[in-house]
C-alpha cells in the first residue's frame, strides 16, 4: 500500500511549549487512521500540521510531496481539514458555505462553474442537509453545522480528509450516521481519514489503525486490538475500563471504582 501521508520525525511548538515530539507514522491510501489519546496529547496539533496550519520541525508529506511545497491553494486540492470548532460565517446558508469547499478549484479571478456547483449539491445531498440548504449557518443546531462544515470538506474533493472529533457535538444516532456515511465515502471514492476520536469505542470500531499518543508523543501503533488494552488505557488516560473484544470490533466500558 503505498503512502496516502508520512510524518518523519515531525515536531510542533505552541509558543515556549513544545506540544509534538519526534512522531513518524505512515499513512496507506485508502486507510483510515484514529489518532487517540488524554487531552493535551497532540492529537490536533498533528493534524494541523499535515494540513499546512502550524509550522514544524521535521517532514510532513502527502502524496510523498512536502506539504510547504507549493502554494496554500495547491495544498487544499490534496488535503481538506475539518476542525472541531470551524469558523462559520452565520450569515452565509448553508448551500453558499458549502460551496466554499470549491475556493481551491477556481481561479483567482474566476467565479465558480457548473461542474462547482454540482460538487458543493453533492456534498450537501450525502450529508443529508438539502432540507437546511436555504437555512443561514446561525440558525443552525451544533450537530447541523458540523454536517455543514464535513459537507464543505466533501465538496474540496481532496483524496486526504482530516477530521479533529467529528461526532463531538452529535448525538449518539448522529454519531453512527455520520462515522457510516464517512466509511461509506472512503471505500466508494478511495479517501483517506485521519481522525482525532476521543471516544475509544467509535475509534475501535471505525478506525482501520490507531496511533496512541501521549504528552506530545508516539507510544503505540497497531489495530484496535492491540493498541487498545485495559493496562494502556490505565496508563496513559488513567482510566479504569473493561475492554471488550467482538468480531474484530473493540468497546471500552467504564469501570466503577469499587463502592465501600
Amino acid at each position: 500500500m503505498s503512502a496516502a501521508a508520512e510524518l518523519r520525525h515531525v515536531s510542533v511548538r505552541l509558543g515556549s511549549d513544545w506540544v509534538v515530539h519526534e512522531v513518524s507514522a505512515t499513512v496507506g491510501r485508502g486507510e483510515w487512521v484514529g489518532l487517540i489519546g488524554p487531552n493535551g496529547a497532540g492529537k490536533t496539533t498533528i493534524l494541523r500540521a499535515l494540513a499546512g496550519v502550524v509550522p514544524f520541525a521535521g517532514e510532513a508529506m502527502l502524496d510523498e510531496r512536502s506539504v510547504i511545497s507549493g502554494t496554500r491553494r495547491e495544498l487544499a486540492r490534496r488535503v481538506a481539514l475539518v476542525p472541531q470548532s470551524p469558523q462559520m460565517p452565520p450569515e452565509l446558508t448553508v448551500a453558499e458555505y458549502v460551496l466554499l469547499g470549491r475556493t481551491p478549484h477556481i481561479g483567482l479571478l474566476a467565479s465558480e462553474g457548473h461542474s462547482d456547483r454540482l460538487s458543493a449539491e453533492r456534498a450537501i445531498a450525502r450529508l443529508g442537509l438539502r432540507p437546511l440548504a436555504a437555512r443561514r449557518l446561525g440558525s443552525l443546531s451544533g450537530g447541523e453545522r458540523q454536517r455543514a462544515a464535513l459537507a464543505r470538506a466533501l465538496a474540496q474533493d481532496a483524496p486526504v480528509l482530516l477530521l479533529d472529533e467529528p461526532t463531538s457535538s452529535l448525538d449518539l444516532g448522529r454519531q453512527q450516521d455520520a462515522l457510516e456515511l464517512i466509511d461509506s465515502l472512503r471505500r466508494a471514492e478511495g479517501l483517506t481519514v485521519i481522525s482525532a476520536m476521543h471516544d475509544l469505542s467509535l475509534a475501535g470500531q471505525f478506525a482501520d489503525r490507531l496511533l496512541l499518543l501521549d504528552r506530545g508523543r508516539l507510544v503505540a501503533d497497531g489495530a484496535a486490538p492491540d493498541v487498545l488494552s485495559e493496562r494502556s488505557i490505565a496508563t496513559y488516560y488513567g482510566a479504569s475500563v473493561q475492554v471488550v473484544r467482538e468480531n474484530g470490533s473493540v468497546f471500552v466500558l467504564p469501570r466503577r471504582a469499587a463502592r465501600r
